[in-house]
């Protein structure tokens, strides 16, 4: 278990984390492996359509972060695990999973992943990713349209009854978890590259010298 590193990116939606993550992903490629908390989502087969539609899915009991916090603990045991597949199409989970495989660096991302105890102490390094929510609002439109096939009546309704309420409730509170705040999300390229220093010497030096374990 000591072998492997575990970093956390959390921040608002829309607020650039996703960006992060994956350019790192993109950057050392198999090296590390890459989970995000929205594949999480809770299933409801048993739920019509348009009660799923209606779900607020920006509270903490929208996940099933147990499941996520087993298969972390099965990845540092060297266990490769299958991870749900979740479509925002459906607002559901599909029948699919992808399998996730062992690795020296895991990134885990999600607008809630400090927000949880458990998680949050399996992290070697918690990251909040803080943008203006004029700035998250304008990003998730474009986003939900171009992505998700949604209106922007929809868009804007949901951001004002579950989003902005969840995110002052829930997610700007876990930022006093974090050990890095980055501003300006993937924009902020000086962060991404002290980001890619710190994953280099975690891949190719000693880590138990470099990051004491917990």
């Amino acid at each position: 278990m000591n072998n492997v590193y575990i970093i956390g990116v959390a921040g608002g939606s829309a607020s650039g984390k996703t960006t992060i993550v994956n350019n790192l992903k993109d950057f050392f490629q198999n090296n590390i492996e890459l989970i995000s908390h929205d594949c999480y989502y809770k299933a409801h087969y048993d739920m019509p359509f348009e009660e799923r539609e209606k779900l607020n899915y920006d509270h903490p009991n929208s996940f099933d972060t147990n499941l996520l916090i087993s298969d972390i603990i099965k990845l540092k045991h060297g266990e490769v695990v299958k991870r749900p597949v979740y479509s925002y199409q459906i607002h559901n989970r599909t029948n699919e999973t992808v399998p996730l495989y062992p690795k020296k660096v895991i990134l885990i991302e999600g607008i809630l992943i400090l927000e949880n105890e458990k998680l949050r102490n399996l992290m070697d390094t918690k990251i909040y990713v803080d943008t203006d929510a004029d700035e998250r609002l304008m990003r998730r439109i474009l986003r939900d349209i171009k992505e998700r096939g949604r209106s922007i009546d929809s868009i804007i309704t949901q951001y004002k009854n579950t989003v902005k309420p969840m995110h002052e409730q829930f997610i700007e509170p876990s930022k006093k978890y974090a050990d890095i705040i980055i501003p300006r999300g993937g924009e902020n390229l000086t962060a991404l590259n002290i980001l890619k220093e710190h994953l280099h010497l975690v891949l190719n030096q000693n880590q138990d010298i470099l990051f004491p374990q917990k």
